[in-house]
């Protein structure tokens, strides 16, 4: 069963964090080229849309990965503990800024005034590189489990 459960949980990471990783990487670049008349505004709302929508599809991955440490009895092992902080962190920043950050940066390009919305473009880049970030050490936790009898 485990096995079963650690292939979903590895699918999901790929099919839907992937594609919300690429989105937000990609939307600052593509927001500053409309601004700039030398870029769309669509591709810019397609960006946030696969953001949002597969955010809220990459819950599967928590929840199978949860269900996969249970099964294989490792849910109390350090490596694991460190890699559920590091996604909730990165959930948290896609949430709370990312996303509301493409927001307000689709708005303005809209042509509504944003107060915030100069600012918030800028730290995207950012934002949306650390989000990326914690990904990646995820992944190499969950290949390398520092600490586990199976570990490298």
């Amino acid at each position: 069963m485990s096995a079963v459960l650690l292939s979903v949980h590895v699918l999901a990471a790929i099919v839907f964090i992937g594609p919300v990783t690429v989105a937000t990487s990609m939307f600052p670049r593509a927001a500053r080229a409309a601004r700039a008349g030398e870029g769309s505004r669509s591709v810019v709302a397609v960006l946030h849309r696969i953001s949002r929508v597969y955010a809220v599809l990459g819950i599967a991955v928590p929840v199978f990965g949860l269900a996969t440490g249970a099964a294989m009895g490792v849910l109390g092992d350090a490596w694991l503990l460190v890699s559920i902080a590091l996604t909730l962190l990165a959930a948290l920043l896609l949430g709370l800024d990312v996303l509301p950050g493409q927001a307000a940066v689709l708005t303005a390009l809209q042509g509504e005034p944003t107060p915030d919305g100069t600012r918030v473009a800028r730290r995207l880049s950012m934002t949306s590189g650390v989000f990326a970030l914690l990904w990646a050490v995820v992944v190499v936790l969950m290949i390398v489990r520092p600490g586990s009898s199976t570990g490298v």
